[in-house]
């Protein structure tokens, strides 16, 4: 951690008035260090300080852009209809004295301040279908009210995040060069990946090319980038350094890869992996309340692909990042990024063998909102 000092010098740099003593490593996330401050005013908001790691997003400026461009645009939505607390229910940045809403330190180094919400909470692992049922409502509810931004003002913060054809080309490169001598560990869960690659290519086909609508999405819908109220409802959704433009099958895919699975996504027991229907279930349901409104029947098919894809990809990044030696990833031992692409793999097995019932689940939702036929 940074001494105080040095962070005492870069929360002066922003407009709050916090109480640097009370700064403490907050949340579990595997790119950015986040630390919690405590505001000098009590009765205003506390703040979240972020180390942004500009090794994964090489353009902060623009990452900065695209966030103020989706904070302003779902609080001048929810201004203009009525219905929500602006300050409570989106992010809120924290400008510098100078102005923009970041600061670059002396070693070259960015962070970020934004408010924090007191009275939620969030979930590695989802407990109950209720808080499934929020999950899906608050993420159905974010694509919803950017659906009329247009995905053409997005900066790409990361090229073909998502492309499983890109990620597949990195993992060769890295099985070639075989930097830190692991790629002989890993020879069953290379094998698993070859087999399923021609199955995961569906977003790069032409035709899907020419009819999926690409929408501003979230593309990081953990569970945990729900804030939830004391109550377990829904209240903001946070983290959107990747917010880009994409397919609404990307993030619907990414909910239930973190959603479904009754254990963490890197449990040592595989056997542990197992799905829990009812979280998916209770998802679909809630997303479905809110994507109503503007979802189509091509992105309603597209759905089940994103379940089956996220995982796949999520294990093919942790293991191109194992067998070039943990260079992306916050690892918390020497073999953790090969653990989590084996716990991926399992939940992608178990996901295959359930994948026309769920579907089956989405359709039925589908229909409900008279969203398709058959």
């Amino acid at each position: 951690m940074k001494t105080i000092e040095n962070l005492f010098e870069i929360t002066s740099k922003f407009k709050c008035h916090v109480e640097i003593s009370t700064l403490k490593s907050y949340g579990t996330g595997h790119i950015n260090d986040t630390y919690r401050l405590k505001n000098l005013v009590t009765e205003d908001y506390d703040y979240l300080l972020q180390k942004i790691n500009h090794q994964v997003f090489k353009n902060v400026p623009k990452l900065i852009e695209n966030m103020c461009r989706v904070i302003a645009h779902l609080k001048k939505q929810m201004l203009s209809t009525g219905e929500g607390n602006p300050d409570k229910e989106v992010m809120t940045l924290v400008a510098t004295k100078e102005g923009p809403y970041f600061y670059q330190d002396s070693n070259g180094n960015y962070w970020r301040m934004c408010h924090f919400l007191k009275d939620t909470k969030t979930y590695d692992v989802v407990e109950t279908a209720q808080q499934a049922y929020e999950g899906g409502k608050a993420f159905g509810k974010f694509q919803a009210m950017l659906v009329d931004l247009s995905p053409d003002l997005m900066y790409e913060v990361i090229p073909d995040f998502h492309h499983i054809g890109k990620r597949l080309e990195q993992l060769a490169q890295a099985r070639t060069e075989d930097p830190k001598g692991r790629v002989a560990l890993v020879q069953e869960e290379l094998e698993t990946i070859d087999a399923s690659s021609g199955s995961m290519s569906f977003f790069q086909q032409d035709e899907q090319l020419l009819t999926l609508p690409r929408r501003v999405i979230h593309y990081d819908t953990k569970f945990n980038n729900v804030l939830l109220n004391l109550e377990d409802r829904a209240q903001c959704v946070i983290d959107l350094d990747t917010v880009m433009a994409g397919y609404v099958a990307y993030d619907f895919g990414d909910a239930i890869r973190t959603i479904i699975n009754r254990t963490t996504e890197d449990d040592k027991e595989l056997s542990n992996i197992t799905l829990n229907i009812p979280l998916f279930n209770a998802y679909t349901k809630g997303y479905m309340e809110e994507v109503r409104q503007f979802i189509n029947e091509w992105e309603l098919r597209s759905l089940i692909k994103g379940v089956l894809l996220l995982p796949y990809m999520q294990a093919v990044r942790f293991l191109t990042d194992y067998i070039n030696g943990d260079r992306y990833y916050k690892i918390e031992s020497e073999h953790h990024n090969l653990q989590r692409t084996r716990a991926q793999l399992k939940l992608l097995k178990e996901l295959f063998a359930h994948a026309e019932s769920m579907e089956d689940r989405i359709f039925k939702e589908a229909r409900k909102h008279q969203l398709i036929n058959s």
